[in-house]
């Protein structure tokens, strides 16, 4: 007599977004049934239903969640157009919306949920980001938002018996990344032959590949870990030193202007997360290193630029 594994049913929101997609796939993989929620719906995925639902209309929470009655919640959408989402009103409705889905969760019976954080919700001030150590004083309303969300989810679960976890992100990368970021845009720059204008690039921050970010988004979801938990490298490296990678693998160096724009007002020197609740709680480390995700998101954008 063979003994069924109970069901493990996900909800993942923000399925098309740039982390979103790249989870579906592992999710599949990890033996969940996958629901997808996204606005416009996306690409056919084997093993995955689409929700096409939009959190912000009234209602929806609570009729997606009877519908599909998941045991997991993977809460990745949010409001992400760059340039706007630091100060966007935007902001406020996703923590609405998002205080909505975690009620009709709860309500549904729902028994582990993770939410996507950011490193933004520390005080940059002390360039080192470590979980229950760093003080949480964000500068932006995107911040804000998002630490405020943070200490609902907390305090819900506690008082609720809910598992809940909080993946803080820091710098990521690759495939389907939005044009106007750092990585994409100077790969792009470079592939059409025009100048790459950066700052100085004496800034060090903390970079991991999307895929990554999504393989340690479902260990996280898979584990019975509480709290946040930094989703990143752990390793410091100068943003010219990444730029000067791309320009040297796509043979283009001399398109590459550091210096050419100037360090952003309040643009802290150094950003870098502590891993170490990521490593040995929950057992998780990078599998694409720098140089192989920087390969692989240039392989992506000659066949997608243009």
């Amino acid at each position: 007599m063979t003994t069924q594994l109970p069901l493990k049913k996900v909800l993942l929101t923000g399925a098309s977004g740039f982390i979103g997609r790249h989870c579906l796939p592992i999710l599949r993989d990890a033996g969940y049934e996958v629901h997808a929620l996204s606005r416009s719906g996306g690409e056919t995925v084997q093993g995955v239903r689409w929700h096409k639902a939009d959190l912000f209309d009234e209602g929806v929470p609570d009729r997606l969640l009877a519908e599909v009655q998941p045991t997991h919640l993977l809460h990745l959408a949010w409001y992400a157009e760059p340039g706007r989402y630091w100060t966007a009103t935007e902001n406020f409705q996703c923590v609405k919306a998002s205080l909505a889905l975690l009620q009709a969760f709860a309500a549904q019976g729902g028994q582990r949920v993770v939410m996507a954080g950011t490193c933004a919700e520390y005080n940059w001030d002390y360039g080192w980001c470590s979980e229950g150590v760093t003080p949480l004083v964000p500068a932006t309303v995107y911040g804000v938002c998002k630490n405020s969300l943070q200490s609902m989810l907390a305090a819900y679960s506690r008082e609720y018996g809910l598992s809940s976890a909080w993946g803080r992100v820091f710098f990521l990368y690759g495939s389907y990344e939005h044009p106007s970021r750092l990585v994409s845009s100077v790969i792009r720059s470079l592939l059409i032959g025009e100048p790459a204008l950066c700052s100085s690039g004496e800034q060090v921050r903390d970079f991991l590949h999307v895929e990554d970010v999504a393989s340690a988004f479902i260990a996280l979801l898979d584990s019975e870990v509480q709290g946040p938990v930094n989703i990143a490298s752990g390793e410091p490296v100068k943003i010219k030193d990444v730029v000067n990678k791309i320009s040297l693998k796509l043979g283009r160096p001399e398109l590459l202007k550091l210096g050419s724009r100037a360090v952003p007002v309040g643009d802290p020197p150094v950003i870098l997360a502590d891993v170490r609740r990521l490593n040995d709680e929950l057992s998780w480390n990078p599998t694409i290193p720098l140089e192989d995700g920087l390969d692989r998101a240039i392989r992506w954008w000659r066949c997608n630029s243009l």
